[in-house]
């Protein structure tokens, strides 16, 4: 199946190109792992979704621990119909997302609990779009009911869910979400935005 991302990295800073040029150097880990192509207003992501949401956590961490704000916007997506089956994304999410959606709840709640922390304290927003099933609805309250016991629930927003922590915590909320929920060969994106050292915070 395939799954990316496009990642678009916003540092609001003097010294935006070189933040940018240095915490792109955090997904040289991923290169094996992960096709990553960078142009002028994006870098796109191509792989399974464990390797996808870490690689754009370490970045986002990256640029964030210069202290200046940054904000990470993402278009993730699984399961997109017309895009190439890369072997590069080798995932199958069958076996876990048969299970009961309470049982996912739970393997997601443990995912994110268990998660390494990065000492970055960051919020996010997202969305959540299953599409093309008669149950997405079922799906998505499934999701909100992860979201509000997942540790990182900030609040309810119009058309998206906030959510406030260690930015560890919070990709691997994202990441749960992605797999977690909708149809396991279904087409389901998220619309993500991270921010880190606002100086706006509410």
């Amino acid at each position: 199946m395939f799954s990316g991302a496009q990642v678009s990295l916003y540092p609001m800073s003097g010294n935006f190109a070189g933040i940018i040029f240095d915490a792109i150097k955090a997904l040289d880990p991923y290169r094996d792992a992960l096709r990553i192509e960078t142009d002028d207003i994006s870098t796109l992501l191509v792989g399974p979704p464990d390797v996808l949401l870490a690689a754009m956590r370490d970045l986002f961490v990256f640029a964030a621990r210069s202290g200046e704000h940054c904000v990470l916007s993402a278009a993730v997506s699984r399961g997109c119909p017309g895009e190439p089956d890369d072997p590069i994304c080798g995932v199958n999410l069958g076996d876990g997302i048969k299970a009961s959606l309470a049982e996912r709840i739970d393997a997601a709640l443990t995912a994110v609990a268990t998660t390494p922390v990065t000492d970055q304290p960051s919020a996010a927003q997202f969305s959540l779009y299953v599409m093309g099933t008669g149950d997405h609805m079922d799906e998505i309250y499934g999701c909100i009911d992860f979201l509000k016991r997942s540790g990182t629930f900030d609040k309810a927003k119009n058309f998206s869910t906030k959510l406030r922590g260690d930015a560890g915590a919070i990709f691997a909320t994202l990441q749960q979400a992605f797999v977690n929920f909708g149809p396991p060969e279904g087409h389901v994106t998220l619309d993500v935005t991270v921010s880190a050292n606002s100086p706006t915070r509410a």
